[in-house]
Parts: structure tokens; sequence; C-alpha cells
């Protein structure tokens, strides 16, 4: 395209002035469109890593924390309870706020593979939503494995928690088991962590 210069503009040159007129409101529109197309797409971009993530197994993303299962009868064996705090009320419960959730199972033996043998995330109404492992998985002395829930999965609700069972092939170091939580509103951010506790029953001896 053959562009206007103004410079070689004559007094009769009338549509040398309208050509460059529209070509100049041609590149104005494209400085508006330009921003605002990004503007659309970031908030995609942003998102995707997240949704992918989540369809991503234990097996795949922590390859390098795991080892082959123990050939040993599994002679030990527990569990844990883990508050989530998907969603947490403020301002006399008239607001909202959604977390992230990070569950991390720490392996805290330096010599024995901890097998994880589920990880299930409930709701506030103690149904379950998410179950984690198709089978159980073998982790290495002092490895870890985690759980991400994004912000925008609000399933768990207020009293969202994550069951984690393990076993061992024999003593072992208790695993440790805990849940970040990542989030904020307007100007102010927070952070805490949720540990898990042992599912031991209590009773009459």
């Amino acid at each position: 395209m053959e562009l206007c210069n103004p410079r070689q503009w004559g007094s009769q040159d009338r549509d040398c002035r309208a050509n460059c007129a529209k070509h100049e409101t041609g590149k104005h529109e494209m400085r508006f469109v330009v921003p605002l197309l990004a503007g659309l797409l970031w908030p995609i971009v942003l998102v995707t890593p997240a949704l992918a993530q989540s369809k991503v197994g234990i097996e795949q993303t922590f390859a390098d924390s795991l080892t082959a299962m123990p050939k040993e009868d599994l002679a030990v064996a527990g569990g844990f309870y883990v508050p989530a705090y998907s969603s947490v009320a403020m301002s006399q419960g008239k607001l909202r706020v959604d977390f992230s959730v990070t569950l991390s199972v720490h392996n805290a033996s330096e010599t024995q593979a901890l097998v994880v043998r589920r990880i299930a995330y409930f709701d506030t109404a103690g149904k379950q939503v998410e179950s984690y492992l198709k089978a159980p998985v073998a982790v290495k002395p002092l490895a870890t494995i985690s759980i991400f829930v994004p912000t925008d999965d609000v399933r768990g609700g207020t009293g969202a928690n994550f069951i984690v069972d393990w076993a061992a092939a024999s003593e072992i170091a208790e695993p440790v088991v805990e849940a970040l939580m990542v989030g904020g509103v307007a100007n102010a951010h927070y952070a805490f962590i949720s540990q898990g506790r042992p599912t031991r029953t209590v009773g009459k001896k």
C-alpha cells in the first residue's frame, strides 16, 4: 500500500489528504484493539495451567518423588484428616473469600518408602468430590507429593477436608501431612497452614 507524504500535498490534492486521514484512523484503531485483545486473553493464559494441572496424575507430576512399591507385606498403616479451608467467611459472614489449597504429603523417613493408599477430597457436607489416586504409590525417603486445588474450585466450601491413608513395610517415622491456603481480597493477602490430624480410634480401653 502506497502512503501519502504530507510534504508533497498540493492545493488541489484532496484525495491524498483523505487517504492519509483514513490511514491515521486505522492506526489509532489498531492501537486500541491490540491492548483490548491482550486484556481479554491474559486471564485465559493464567487459568489454563491450573485447569491442565488438575488433569495430570500424581504419578506423572511427581515421578521423581516416587519409587517402586515394597515387595514386603505392609505391616504398618495409618491415616490423616486434614482440614482445608477452600472458602472462608469474613465481615460477619457477609463476605466470602476463596483460597487455593495445596495438600502436601511428606515422607519423614530417611530410609523407608512411604506407601500412600488414598488421597480423597471432601466438601462441607462430607461428600467426596475428588479422588487423586488410581492406585497406591510409594514415596521415596524424605520426598514429597502434593495436590493443588485452584482458587476457582469452590466445591469444598468452608468445611473442605482431605483424607490421606498411608502404609509401610515396617516401623517408620510418621508422615507429615499439611494443607497450605493462599488467597486474598482487595489489597489484603493471606496464607496459612492446616496440619493434618492422625485418625486414631478414641474410646474406652
